[in-house]
């Protein structure tokens, strides 16, 4: 019973904080990898400077910040169009999916997953976050819902105290 109990609250405190398991990057570590990119493009070899790119678009995704973010989704977004096989593909479209989740685009970022997971339909991560996806979604539109019903019980209070004030 305690067990139910706490699994209500828990669910309770995800709802009205977003609680999802996605890991969150520092600033330290987006400066280190920042480094290896200036590193490798002063003569490494495309394999190793788009690894780093990548690990790169992944920390700035994965920032607390609202610019590296938006600097990560423009990085992906970038290099979408020359990915070499199926797998750097999924992995892009992934990490993308979580830049717009991040930002807030959560409509963009269920297409996005949808598209990743035709290339791996079993893959995890990619399901975990859609369903953190559409639970955010379901959640903003019963606090909209919430929101309008109060707006409409408001204004029929409002207009019912008028008339009563009227007679």
């Amino acid at each position: 019973m305690d067990a139910k109990i706490g699994k209500f609250f828990d669910s309770v405190g995800n709802f009205f904080t977003g609680g999802d398991q996605i890991p969150w990057c520092d600033r330290d570590i987006i400066a280190g990898c920042e480094r290896e990119v200036t590193e490798a493009n002063k003569g490494s070899s495309d394999e190793h400077r788009n690894e780093c790119l990548m690990r790169l678009s992944w920390a700035l995704v994965h920032s607390r910040q609202a610019e590296d973010v938006q600097r990560g989704i423009a990085m992906l977004d970038a290099a979408l169009s020359s990915v070499g096989n199926q797998l750097q593909m999924r992995e892009r479209l992934y990490l993308l999916a979580v830049g717009y989740y991040r930002s807030g685009d959560y409509s963009r970022s269920r297409q996005l997953l949808e598209r990743c997971l035709q290339i791996a339909p079993d893959w995890r991560q990619a399901l975990t976050l859609k369903k953190a996806v559409e639970d955010r979604i379901t959640k903003d539109g019963v606090i909209g819902v919430g929101i309008a019903a109060t707006a409409v019980g408001l204004l029929a209070g409002g207009i019912a105290a008028a008339l009563a004030r009227k007679k």
